[in-house]
């Protein structure tokens, strides 16, 4: 008898064991996209003045985190709200020098020999998007379309120039933007998208060389990666 018991108390246990532990292959029919996303792209500039010319790779690095919000029952399409950082590197041929306090704009002659000419943009960035894809909840493979506005706040600048003999270094320039927007365009399959982004004002705003505004915006296009 006594054996009888023990086995009603030991099966009782298991069957109650049993049903709290997890299916971890449930299909999650609520899922979302989170995702962090890591960017590599290259930098345009557009609108150059004239004899403005860009040299060497001007390449621009991102990454950060967005949060999915579904908006139908398939969960195909959403909007996504997201925070990230920005580095972009733009060699070409103005040098920026510093004269008491107020940045100089000059233009480098051809022909002329310098090691560095670089203005680099440090920003906190804001996406906003919406995304079409043909995901489902077993598989983190599908196709994917996201466009959206980007906002960002640029935190820290800094112009470089050296040669042989001299060399100017330049940050917080007052004449830099510091809220810059634009829109992007992200396209792909599974970890690896094409992305193009187009800014929509200018990177200086009040900033002339050679007597005449300096208005250049940035097109970047590269590589945007998402990962889960």
């Amino acid at each position: 008898m006594r054996f009888v018991i023990n086995c009603f108390i030991f099966l009782s246990f298991f069957s109650v064991f049993s049903q709290s532990v997890p299916d971890f292959e449930a299909v999650d029919s609520l899922y979302r996209e989170d995702q962090f996303y890591f960017g590599v792209t290259y930098n345009i500039l557009q609108k150059r003045p004239l004899g403005i010319t860009q040299n060497k790779f001007s390449p621009s690095f991102s990454i950060g985190f967005l949060r999915d919000m579904p908006i139908n029952k398939t969960r195909n399409r959403a909007f996504a709200v997201g925070l990230g950082y920005s580095l972009n590197s733009y060699n070409q041929n103005i040098l920026i020098s510093d004269n008491n306090g107020t940045p100089v704009y000059n233009s480098i002659q051809d022909g002329t020999l310098f090691d560095t000419n670089k203005l680099s943009l440090h920003s906190i960035d804001l996406p906003i998007e919406y995304r079409w894809r043909t995901s489902v909840p077993n598989t983190h493979k599908f196709w994917r379309i996201y466009t959206g506005f980007k906002l960002s706040y640029m935190f820290y600048t800094q112009s470089k120039y050296e040669d042989s003999q001299t060399s100017y270094l330049v940050t917080g320039n007052p004449d830099i933007n510091k809220f810059q927007y634009g829109t992007y365009l992200s396209v792909g399959y599974n970890t690896v998208n094409f992305n193009i982004y187009y800014g929509l004002n200018p990177i200086f705003k009040s900033a002339e060389i050679n007597g005449r505004a300096i208005e250049m915006n940035s097109l970047n296009f590269g590589f945007m990666f998402y990962i889960l």
